[in-house]
Parts: structure tokens; sequence; C-alpha cells
């Protein structure tokens, strides 16, 4: 591994907050604790994913910064909370290890990287599965650990994908409507949307609604035996 780069201006970031919530320091920032802190967090990282998508470099810039903030500030609580009592310095540590983990065919030896024989993202993709399936023995579904209160689309796609992974949804199935392009999409998105308003119905819950039923489809397959209790069905468009 190469020599590690020194970060002052990141150690000036953890000071700064550790006066903000010392005695002395900053009321606001002392009260906050991680459970009042999640809105910021929610909404500090959509305003990230607006700035990529715009292309905003100095955007980029601080909207990182304010995510950046947000983990320096969940450490330093509990840092200081009886019971938790972990250091920014063990979160970077643990997610060193998992990246080094689950990246054999870049820092294992020469005997495990031609044994992985990675030529792909694709072949990156694959392992990556396995070796999270090792590290995650305890969970016993492929929809264990997916967030539910992810904004319905996105929670729409990580389902589908799994349920596809695993075999119980057909990932070569003809799609239920041909589209050309993202903004082709958005365009059937945005109408979908509009019909939802105008009948008075809400487009997030219905969709949530649905992919409950689909996840209780999916857990069902899965104590039936699994890929080999056959293919899911998906509602009608």
């Amino acid at each position: 591994m190469t020599e590690a780069t020194q970060h002052p201006k990141l150690e000036e970031l953890i000071a700064v907050l550790e006066k903000l919530r010392a005695p002395g320091g900053c009321a606001w920032d002392a009260e906050q604790t991680h459970e009042s802190l999640v809105k910021y967090l929610v909404e500090e990282s959509y305003e990230l994913v607006d700035a990529i998508e715009r292309g905003d470099r100095d955007e980029m810039i601080e909207e990182l910064g304010d995510v950046l903030y947000q983990v320096v500030f969940h450490a330093d609580i509990a840092a200081h909370t009886p019971g938790e009592e972990f250091t920014l310095e063990d979160v970077a540590a643990n997610m060193t290890a998992k990246m080094i983990g689950r990246h054999p065919h870049v820092f294992g030896d020469s005997a495990q990287k031609d044994a992985l024989n990675i030529q792909s993202g694709s072949d990156v993709s694959g392992m990556w599965d396995e070796l999270k399936k090792a590290d995650k023995s305890h969970r016993t579904s492929v929809l264990d650990g997916i967030p539910q209160s992810m904004p319905a689309l996105a929670l729409a796609d990580k389902v589908l994908g799994k349920a596809e992974k695993i075999g119980i949804l057909d990932a070569d199935a003809p799609a239920a409507l041909a589209l050309s392009s993202e903004e082709e999409l958005g365009g059937v998105l945005l109408a979908i949307v509009t019909s939802a308003r105008a009948n008075g119905l809400d487009a997030e819950r219905a969709l949530r609604t649905v992919l409950r039923e689909l996840q209780d489809e999916i857990r069902d397959v899965e104590k039936d035996g699994g890929v080999d209790a056959g293919i899911i069905g998906m509602p009608a468009v």
C-alpha cells in the first residue's frame, strides 16, 4: 500500500466540531443526538446528489463537506455517549478493513489474484456479492439489509435487482413499456404522478404498498425452497 497522505484540513474540521460540542462551545451542537441529526443527513445527501447531477464543482465541494461534517458529528456524539464510545478512527478503521477484505483481487497475494481472475466490473460485482453473503451470514433473505425508508423508486430498483440476482424475477423478460431514454422515462413517471394527483392518489404510498406485497412474495418463495419454487408474477401495467 502507498504511504498515507496527511490530511491537516480534515484534522482541523474534527477539532472545530469538538470545540463546538465541548463545554463553553455551542449549545445547539452540544444538544444534538444521532436521532436529531437524521433529517440533516438526509437533506445534505440529497443536496449532494443534486450538485453531482448538475455537474457543479463548487457545489459538490460544499455539499461533500456538509455530508462529511455529518459523519464527523455522529462520530463525536458516539465518542461521548456511554455504551457507544467509538470514534472517527474506529469508523475509518472498520471501513478500511471492509474495503481491503472486499477487494482480494487488489490487496490479496499473487495466488489469490490469479485464482480470482477478475477481468471486468461485472466480475467484481459477482465476487462482492459472494463476499458480502459470507460477511452477512446471519441474514436469511436477499431483502435483509435493504433500508425500507429509501424513496419508493430507489427501493423498487433495489428490490427488483435482488430478485433478479437470485433468479426469482426473469431479468431477460420483455419490458412492459418500451422506453428509449431517461428523458422519455421521466415523462412517463411525471404523467403517472400527475394522474395520481388528479385522482386523489398518493404515488409514493401506492408504490410502497406494491413493494411490500412483492417483498412478501419473495420471502415466501425463499421459504418454499428458493428459486426452484418458481418465478413470481409482476403486477400488470
